[in-house]
Parts: structure tokens; C-alpha cells; sequence
């Protein structure tokens, strides 16, 4: 039982250009008249007749959205503990192969990082490192949890795939999310965009449920825009976020939606993705999973992020770096990539506030830190 095998099997030799090309503007208006959408609607509204209703699409989004979500955006920033990787992806600045001066932090410099993003009001961090083992092991992420959690609210893990027990220490640690794009969903193209450990195509796809099984409140999906048809991709990722919302209704599934930025190497992207057809995107997923969390990272531009608020969007994050060590010293390492958009914390909240948007830095606290500050 996986995703792969319940789900993916029965779309994967399906003839993608034959159903997306026959929709119809009639079918598109038949989809938007349902109040439940099944695969075969998700996918007419990734139709290029679907392109033609956006406006219909918004407005229903931002119905959707309103119901389930209220005028609220959750606010989190990313922190790189470390850039040292052993895959070679053809895309990330990180790939073992581009040279530069690596850089991991130690646990001072994690408690040096986290009091600069504390004190911006930041409570919900997301963190990440390049995949290696031997210089990110599992023990090293827990030490650095154990840091964090004096400082934030919420510890979300964008790292390596591991294994089910590893989730579960991550957990038992204090670690409360997880965020794993799976880059491509079309093994094929998978193949030919990743070396190393990371090539394992199925023990990535699985991770999302592996965390689930182990304990995780949060966790999230998405494919990386720009490396393979976006119609397809986007496809598989609502699918995927479907399943886990079907199999663990006690988890709280998101998607991303993280558009290909300038990185190390100078990688060009083969299937770049428009505005319109980013919107259309956004758009498709919140009709299709009204209770999904929909993520728009800083990879996107402040007027953009700005003008797609109303449309389904949920939680953003803001004040943004992509250095080891960025916070404390911003001119420091190497970005994973260039964000777009530099704006600070305070600068996020107050368009949130002028947009009529509470922003939020905490919704969620861990009983063993509530029970310190009840007792304090």
C-alpha cells in the first residue's frame, strides 16, 4: 500500500495530451458548477480551456478559501543548518559537484541563528540541510531541535528522506512537521535530473507517509516547477496530497508550489512556468482540496506574492534566507538559490494587515512547553 501503487499506477500510462487537449470551455463550466471535485475534474481545470476562467476559478478559490481558512496567514521562515551534499542535482547549488567553501553550523552558531530569527517575532521555522549523512546526521538534527525549540513554537524538517524510526526520534525530539518536494513526479524525468542517494525515486515519494505513520501534525507536498510539464506534475502533486489527506485525516497536508530560481551552476530550466499558469495552478488545487494548506514561498516576487493572497493561499514565508548562517551573517555562505522576494518579517505582516489578513506566527504549542509557561 503507498501512493505509488494506489494512486500513481492508475494514471501512469494514461494519455495526459489526449484527455487535456479534448476539454472543452462547456467542461470547464461543468467542473466549476460541482461542489465536490473528483481526479477527472482536478485535471479538466489543468486544461488549457481552463485557462480562459480564471476569474471564475479565483472567485470560487477565494470562497473555498475564506470557509475553511478565514482571512489568516501562517508565517514561517526556512534556516540552512548546513550545504554539505552528496547528490548531484542538476538544479541546487548544493550539487556535490559546484565548488564552493562548505559551511555547517555548530550548535552555537544554531543558538547565534535562532535569536536572530526570534527576534523578528518568527515562531514557526523550517529547517534545512543538504543530504549527507555523514556530515548531517540524524543525531545532529536533534541537537539542533533541541536548540530551536527553546526559540520557536513550531520546528518543521525540510532535510533527506529517512527512515520511519528516524521520523519517529525527530518527532519524540520535538519536531512537529515536514516538507518534501519530490521535485518530479514522472520517474523518468526523475532519472535524469538526480545522482546519488537522492535517485531513489520511490523511498522519496514515500517519505511524506512514512512521517505520518510516525507522528508528524504537519506535512507537505509539491513538485518543483520547471522541470517537467507543469500540467502533469501539478496533477500527481494534488493526487498525492489527496491520498495523505485520505489516509492520515489527523495530519494537516499543504502544498507548495516552488517555482525553479537562479542557483550555483546556472541550470535552465527545460519547461519554465508563466505567471498565468502558475495561477492556474494555485487556482486547480484549492478547488480540487478546500482544506489543503497552499504554501507560497519567497522564490516568488512581492508584487506577485501580493496579488495571489486572495486566491487560496494559506502560508508564506517571509524574511527569508537561503545561507548557512544567513540570519546572524548575511554575507556569509552560499545560497541554495536566489529568493525574490527580500522583504523583512515586518514588512510581510504589515501588508497582511493593510490586505485585511491577520498574519499568524504560532497556532500551534507543544503540551510539555505550555505546561513550562502555565507553571512559570
Amino acid at each position: 500500500m503507498s501512493f505509488y501503487n494506489d494512486v500513481y499506477q492508475q494514471y501512469a500510462e494514461f494519455d495526459f495530451a489526449g484527455f487535456l487537449g479534448s476539454r472543452t470551455p462547456a467542461d470547464v463550466r461543468e467542473v466549476l458548477a460541482k461542489e465536490h471535485l473528483q481526479p477527472a475534474d482536478y485535471l479538466t481545470l489543468l486544461a488549457p480551456a481552463a485557462a480562459g476562467f480564471l476569474e471564475e476559478m479565483a472567485q470560487k478559490a477565494h470562497t473555498l478559501t475564506l470557509k475553511n481558512f478565514g482571512r489568516v496567514i501562517f508565517l514561517f521562515t526556512p534556516l540552512y543548518l548546513s550545504d554539505f551534499c552528496v547528490n548531484r542535482c542538476a538544479y541546487c547549488s548544493f550539487n556535490a559537484g559546484n565548488k564552493f567553501a562548505r559551511t555547517k553550523l555548530t550548535l552555537e552558531q544554531v543558538e547565534e541563528e535562532a535569536r536572530a530569527i526570534a527576534a523578528t517575532g518568527m515562531r514557526d521555522i523550517l529547517i534545512l540541510t543538504g543530504e549527507s549523512r555523514q556530515h548531517n546526521p540524524v543525531a545532529y538534527i536533534k541537537d539542533c531541535v533541541g536548540i530551536l525549540k527553546k526559540h520557536f513554537a513550531s520546528v518543521c524538517i525540510e532535510v533527506y528522506p529517512l527512515d520511519e524510526e528516524e521520523y519517529r526520534e525527530l518527532v519524540a525530539a520535538g519536531v512537529d512537521g515536514l516538507t518534501m518536494f519530490q521535485e518530479v513526479y514522472d520517474p523518468r524525468v526523475y532519472a535524469r535530473y538526480h545522482r546519488g542517494p537522492k535517485s531513489n525515486y520511490h523511498y522519496r515519494l514515500d517519505a511524506p507517509e512514512r512521517s505520518c505513520r510516525a507522528g508528524m501534525r504537519t506535512v507537505g507536498v509539491g513538485a518543483l516547477l520547471g522541470l517537467a510539464g507543469w500540467r502533469r506534475e501539478a496533477f500527481f502533486t494534488g493526487l498525492h496530497a489527496a491520498y495523505l489527506q485520505r489516509k492520515f485525516w489527523d495530519v494537516q497536508v499543504s502544498i507548495s508550489l516552488p517555482r525553479l530560481r537562479p542557483s550555483i551552476g546556472g541550470f535552465q530550466p527545460e519547461h519554465p512556468v508563466d505567471d498565468k499558469s502558475f495561477v492556474q495552478i494555485l487556482l486547480a488545487h484549492r478547488l480540487f482540496l478546500p482544506r489543503a494548506g497552499i504554501t507560497i514561498s519567497t522564490r516568488e516576487s512581492p508584487a506577485f506574492r501580493d496579488n495571489i493572497l486572495p486566491l487560496g493561499v494559506t502560508k508564506m514565508s517571509a524574511g527569508s534566507s537561503t545561507r548557512v548562517g544567513g540570519y546572524a551573517h548575511p554575507d556569509g555562505a552560499a545560497p541554495q538559490f536566489e529568493i525574490s522576494d527580500p522583504r523583512s518579517v515586518m514588512e510581510i505582516q504589515q501588508l497582511l494587515l493593510k490586505k485585511g489578513y491577520q498574519p499568524v506566527f504560532e497556532d500551534w504549542q507543544q503540551w510539555d512547553s505550555l505546561e513550562k509557561q502555565l507553571c512559570s
